[in-house]
């Protein structure tokens, strides 16, 4: 019998059985994909012409909510998992996750991205403990660092912070920030 080859699996971009049994399911995906920069998340339906889009939302989108800053970091992930279930409201009430060929990893950005979208309103099965802690979604952890190393090593601050201070945004002010976002999305939304 002549195995079927499927380029997405020589890839190493797809893992089909793991997709087939979100599939089996029945129940809308919740889809984290991250990049070096941003997060992209979406919850999906599948049909038989492909995957249904139902709500969609990209971490550069935080700029419109007054999010100036980084977007690669665990509280922008958190902010765009939030944005996303906020967008999916009353049309999703509950998902089932899908993070692809991701390392799954406790505490880590893909599971800020699970907890915003649950704390929008949105039922997805997890294990609470996996999830990081509040300190670490706000940023609280960011900020103490930078607190921490600009009175410790002024130049190694600068060095590690730049982006925040290229944007003339003060890392120490990050969960300040991250609740104002939080605000203005839950305004819109």
């Amino acid at each position: 019998m002549m195995r079927m080859q499927f380029r997405r699996r020589r890839e190493k971009k797809t893992d089909y059985n793991r997709r087939l049994n979100l599939l089996r399911s029945g129940k809308t995906r919740l889809v984290v994909r991250k990049t070096l920069r941003h997060y992209l998340v979406q919850l999906a339906d599948y049909t038989g012409q492909g995957d249904k889009t139902i709500a969609a939302s990209n971490s550069i989108e935080l700029k419109k909510f007054g999010w100036a800053l980084p977007t690669g970091n665990l509280p922008a992930a958190y902010l765009t998992g939030f944005l996303c279930g906020l967008k999916a409201k009353g049309k999703v009430k509950d998902a089932v996750l899908d993070i692809g060929l991701q390392n799954s990893t406790k505490g880590s950005t893909i599971y800020a991205v699970l907890k915003g979208v649950i704390d929008a309103g949105i039922a997805i099965p997890h294990d609470a403990a996996i999830l990081p802690s509040a300190d670490r979604i706000n940023g609280k952890h960011i900020a103490d660092y930078a607190e921490s190393l600009k009175k410790s090593d002024q130049a190694e601050f600068k060095k590690r912070f730049s982006s925040y201070l290229k944007l003339n945004e003060n890392p120490e002010e990050l969960p300040k920030k991250f609740e104002e976002t939080k605000k203005a999305m839950r305004a819109k939304f």
